[in-house]
């Protein structure tokens, strides 16, 4: 039988299927040029069978019935073919054969790219830190704001997910800042197209989308020039007298990161457990990074001992104890504005400017091997610690010193051995 497109069923017999020494009658199914075969699970004997005319001698009335079954087949198998077709389906021989046998393949749902970005965001909350999360939130209102300004919809399909979308919403995030007369930086634009890449490439591994869009697109990050407090500008600050109880409170913790490297979130989060003593007697910082749950040890110079001596007011502090009292981070970077104008400091002090200066003047400049940095910032990377610890001008002019030295130590002794 046809219609439009080619359509066909012929019976055949199996003779390598047999029962009773009777063979397994198939439909075979062509449709298109594609072919398969339906098994009607019934048997005939190979001599009640007319090869030619596909279908069983009619010799009685049993062998009659059997060919008003196969025809009552060919209907069936003809009416489920029509049946895709007027629904637009892809015809295939199989998808004939899967509707005669009562298979309905799932259909793939569309989904939208803010139930995609949504369904994320919800699985994330339970694996990444607040901080973050808080970051692909943003990233979130950002798309809404971009769908609902730029293209005057509510959301789109992610198989419509383009190119042009991903470049119309860098532009957007450029022009159209979240709060008046604060444009987002390069950088940060290309954070929050990092976060849609990522949820993108989570579709993509869940074949919610067959493309990507963005295998064209490239990331363009500027390097950002890091600061950090030189000896003598670190020096103004641990020298300098506060009258203000929360600005000494504030200038101690600064100075103990100084000297350690930790970031504000894990200094607030030390405890008296986290400070061990070695067989020397030197006392280390033993912790975690809470950004990245990597192990962190750090000994304890000096400087840094002095702050924490000050701070163990408790002769037996409890094993839950902080180490040091709470000051929010806003507090924190507030205070450090106005420690840095009393100490006539022009760079914009935050906290963070600590662990640059650990990883720049206090180590890198005193000739600490840069893997031995990373290692007491807790970093994975090596490339991740050049960012904060940057061979500066005045390293190079000594370690060219100490090379000149040498140099000047071999020349000398070479001119001797040749007098000699």
């Amino acid at each position: 039988m046809t219609s439009s497109g080619t359509f066909g069923v012929h019976f055949v017999l199996r003779s390598n299927r047999q029962q009773d020494g009777k063979s397994a009658v198939y439909a075979r199914i062509t449709v298109n040029g594609s072919r398969c075969e339906l098994a009607l699970k019934e048997y005939l004997s190979p001599a009640d069978w007319n090869v030619g005319k596909g279908m069983a001698a009619p010799k009685n009335k049993s062998l009659k019935q059997f060919n008003s079954y196969l025809e009552e087949v060919r209907g069936k198998l003809a009416r489920h073919y029509r049946e895709l077709q007027m629904k637009g389906e892809r015809l295939t021989a199989a998808a004939v054969k899967d509707a005669y046998g009562g298979i309905i393949k799932e259909k793939k749902v569309d989904r939208s790219l803010l139930w995609v970005v949504s369904q994320h965001n919800t699985m994330m909350e339970q694996v990444l830190k607040k901080g973050s999360m808080k970051n692909y939130l943003t990233t979130e209102r950002y798309l809404k704001l971009f769908l609902s300004k730029q293209l005057k919809t509510a959301d789109i399909l992610l198989k419509d997910l383009a190119y042009e979308f991903i470049t119309n919403f860098e532009f957007f995030i450029r022009t159209q800042p979240m709060k008046e007369s604060d444009p987002c930086t390069n950088n940060g634009t290309m954070k929050h197209l990092e976060r849609l890449k990522k949820i993108v490439n989570w579709a993509v591994k869940n074949e919610w989308i067959d493309k990507n869009p963005f295998t064209a697109f490239q990331l363009k990050f500027k390097r950002k020039e890091r600061d950090f407090l030189t000896e003598l500008e670190l020096a103004a600050i641990e020298t300098q007298d506060l009258e203000n109880a929360i600005l000494q409170k504030v200038r101690d913790l600064f100075v103990f990161s100084c000297y350690t490297g930790l970031a504000y979130v894990d200094l607030m989060a030390l405890q008296p457990a986290n400070i061990i003593s070695s067989v020397d007697g030197m006392k280390w910082i033993k912790t975690s990074r809470t950004k990245s749950d990597i192990g962190v040890n750090v000994p304890l110079l000096t400087p840094a001992l002095t702050v924490l001596e000050k701070y163990s007011h408790c002769s037996e502090p409890s094993q839950h104890e902080m180490l040091f009292p709470r000051v929010t981070n806003q507090e924190m970077n507030r205070s450090l504005k106005v420690i840095g104008e009393i100490c006539g400091i022009r760079k914009n002090l935050s906290f963070h400017l600590a662990r640059h200066t650990f990883a720049t003047t206090v180590t890198l400049m005193n000739g600490v091997p840069i893997e031995t940095i990373s290692k007491m910032l807790g970093h994975t990377k090596l490339s991740t610690t050049m960012i904060y610890a940057r061979v500066t001008n005045l390293k190079i002019g000594m370690d060219m010193g100490l090379l000149q030295n040498k140099l000047g130590d071999a020349g000398r002794n070479n001119l001797k051995d040749l007098k000699e």
